[in-house]
């Protein structure tokens, strides 16, 4: 019985969605788990020649794979339900494929209302922040008093643990980042759940069954908040990185602030995350532009060729396996 994890590292819109995706075609999981997060979290998925966006359901329905929304999570029904509806007009079938904890809290129209006011932080609005708020203050609502969800509810109990002579093997999908999670992350510019990988085992997940952490970065970083992140330069580069790299809002369509990826914060996602696999991302949007540059002890280092920059991060992580990939299809 094995837990594979992949979660972001950065800011979010690291392209896990891809590297899932991936991982479900290739690994032949039992479950794909979404731990953490709701639609506040948009995950490009590139499938048999179509762009599919999610923000509820998770990868593994692409390969017919069962596919949980966990207790970690917060869902809009009525999202939920558009969702199932654009999969299955596009040839998906989800039929007996998805389900939902019947102790995931809900997204009502009253906290979509509250937090339509929100400024300070720059959330996407999408209601996440008063539905993990309500959670904690013990008034929320729950999947299981919402009776058009019941066909969906799953017991996580149940599903892994009330037979012990059945072999699982499951992928926990993460959504944001790492310095987005609220008790590690740039507080107040954090979301409301926890990001890392221990989020996971908050959702019935036991500990021993941990095995593979994917963890997934770009080879620069970019933020969507309220925050100063971007760098100014005289050349405005970051304004091409956000070109070439497409980097606009899976869930809202705003424009991504762009960075230098900074290799100790990095660092600090690997460790406390226990990465064992560490995926770079979009390394063809700097290789289009012909500008290396990192930043270290918060210095910016420059190199001449991908290949010292692959080398350097490579060098950095000696326990753990490095892959470096393009933007959308290649891994």
């Amino acid at each position: 019985m094995i837990a594979d994890v992949v979660l972001g590292l950065q800011h979010g819109d690291e392209a896990k969605g891809k590297v899932t995706h991936y991982l479900c075609k290739y690994k032949s999981y039992t479950h794909v788990l979404r731990f953490n997060g709701g639609c506040n979290a948009g995950h490009t998925i590139y499938h048999e020649g179509k762009k599919f966006v999610t923000h509820h359901i998770p990868a593994g329905v692409f390969y017919g794979i069962k596919s949980i929304i966990g207790p970690g999570c917060v869902l809009n029904p009525e999202q939920f339900f558009k969702e199932i509806e654009e999969l299955e007009s596009n040839g998906i079938n989800t039929k007996g494929k998805i389900f939902i904890s019947k102790n995931t809290h809900i997204i009502t129209e009253g906290h979509l209302t509250e937090e339509l006011s929100e400024s300070k932080i720059g959330t996407t609005k999408r209601g996440n922040g008063p539905a993990y708020r309500d959670k904690y203050a013990r008034v929320g609502l729950q999947a299981a008093q919402v009776p058009a969800l019941e066909p969906y509810l799953i017991d996580m109990y149940d599903e892994f643990l009330s037979d012990p002579s059945t072999t699982y093997k499951v992928l926990c999908e993460g959504a944001q980042g790492f310095n987005l999670d609220i008790d590690w992350g740039d507080y107040p510019y954090v979301t409301s759940s926890h990001c890392g990988v221990g989020s996971l085992f908050l959702n019935g997940i036991p500990v021993r069954w941990l095995n593979d952490v994917w963890g997934v970065a770009k080879i620069y970083e970019t933020y969507v908040g309220a925050k100063d992140f971007e760098p100014q330069t005289e050349d405005q580069f970051f304004d091409k990185v956000r070109q070439v790299g497409e980097e606009f809002g899976a869930t809202t369509g705003r424009p991504r602030q762009c960075s230098w990826l900074d290799l100790d914060n990095l660092d600090r996602s690997v460790r406390m995350n226990s990465v064992t696999k560490l995926v770079i991302n979009k390394m063809d949007v700097l290789r289009d532009l012909n500008r290396w540059e990192l930043v270290n002890e918060g210095e910016v280092i420059s190199f001449e060729k991908e290949k010292e920059v692959i080398e350097y991060i490579t060098e950095r992580f000696p326990d753990v396996e490095v892959y470096f990939s393009d933007n959308k299809h290649r891994i």
